[in-house]
């Protein structure tokens, strides 16, 4: 197996002291928003044999094992990530995997250079994720049922909002979130920005369920995702506990640490809350209006130990072994390619010894296996 060398994104969001404090390293005062485990070409992690992708390009078979070559192709299907926010993401959503074939080939159709600021599609894949908590983890995922979202915008007493309370409560849930997302986000920007500012304000001196949106309106005063925030599941996850993404499901961080797997793919669709491009009328062919609870999963454990978070992905598995004193060494050799996390106490895998943050990647088909006390997370494939 190898040991990882990972990149750690400085986004703006990122919080200076969450991974730091992980590592057991000097903050550097600088956002550290995400640390990036896999064969992804923005940032693939680094081995004594190279990059992860060069190291995959060389013999896929040999590293990802048949199976998996078989069926995702020569390339790692996951990147695993730490997160790390500090402040809110952008609100968004992912494609599926028809969406994103269709986006992705008639953008290049179009023309439009990858890396161009007002592209959506940067590949042909798909993007769901699952962000597991490590610490306290607040966040916002799927639609909230509408009348349960009038009665928290009526509350606000703001005569603007009074037409999308009044749409809530009239259509059927489906159209009436439709109706409700498009307005808030096609809406004149400087009665918006009035509109975000009052409601804000209201937040503010309501607190209780109302103090995230307040928070939102201090990091971005005047951004209509402030508002459409409000017709989103405000979620609290305590650690050990998760949240699936599936396509079309709109969501956003809010602060945390976590551990966060998703498909190899950066394909974003944002709502709201960021400076960065947003493309209303794409964005409306992707949210799934779907209203229910955002489904908080906690890890289904096995004999073994193996302690498994369920999702109807086969890109991804994810899995943790929480080994207490005295625990026999745990064989997690496997035909599928391997990323091994440790987040707490002090584990051997293989001949490696791995801290917080520490990660190896073990090749399909070789010796994997964990001893001592800590938490190991397990990142791999379903074939």
């Amino acid at each position: 197996m190898d040991r990882l060398d990972n990149t750690i994104r400085p986004y703006a969001w990122g919080s200076p002291t969450a991974i730091p404090q992980l590592l057991g390293v000097e903050p550097t005062g600088e956002p550290q928003a995400e640390m990036w485990m896999g064969a992804h070409p923005g940032a693939p992690s680094r081995t004594a044999r190279g990059t992860l992708v060069d190291v995959i390009d060389a013999d896929p078979e040999r590293e990802l094992g048949k199976a998996a070559v078989a069926k995702f192709g020569p390339r790692l299907p996951f990147l695993l990530k730490i997160l790390a926010a500090g402040a809110p993401l952008s609100l968004q959503v992912h494609p599926d995997l028809e969406q994103a074939k269709e986006g992705y080939a008639d953008e290049e159709r179009r023309n439009i250079p990858v890396d161009a600021p007002h592209r959506n599609y940067k590949d042909a894949n798909h993007k769901p994720e699952l962000i597991c908590a490590l610490t306290e983890f607040d966040g916002l995922c799927g639609f909230r049922d509408p009348v349960r979202a009038a009665d928290l915008l009526d509350a606000l007493g703001v005569a603007s909002l009074k037409p999308y309370v009044d749409l809530l409560h009239a259509r059927p849930a489906d159209a009436a979130l439709r109706e409700v997302l498009t307005a808030i986000l096609t809406a004149d920007p400087a009665e918006m920005a009035e509109t975000v500012a009052e409601a804000s304000a209201a937040c503010a001196r309501l607190g209780g369920e109302y103090a995230p949106y307040a928070d939102l309106a201090q990091h971005y005063p005047g951004d209509p995702g402030v508002i459409a925030a409000m017709l989103l599941n405000h979620v609290r996850l305590q650690p050990g506990e998760a949240l699936f993404l599936g396509a079309g499901i709109p969501h956003a961080y809010l602060n945390g640490l976590g551990v966060e797997i998703m498909a190899n793919s950066d394909n974003v669709l944002r709502c709201g809350l960021t400076p960065k491009h947003v493309d209303v009328p794409e964005l409306l062919r992707v949210v799934r209006f779907e209203a229910g609870d955002p489904g908080v999963l906690r890890p289904e454990a096995s004999p073994a130990g193996e302690e498994v978070y369920e999702t109807p992905i086969d890109e991804f598995r994810l899995s943790r072994y929480v080994l207490p004193e005295g625990a026999a060494a745990r064989d997690l050799t496997a035909d599928t390619p391997q990323i091994l996390l440790c987040t707490a106490g002090s584990v051997r895998a293989g001949e490696h010894e791995l801290s917080p943050g520490r990660s190896v990647f073990v090749p399909a088909g070789e010796t994997a296996e964990i001893s001592g006390v800590g938490t190991v997370f397990r990142a791999t494939v379903i074939v």
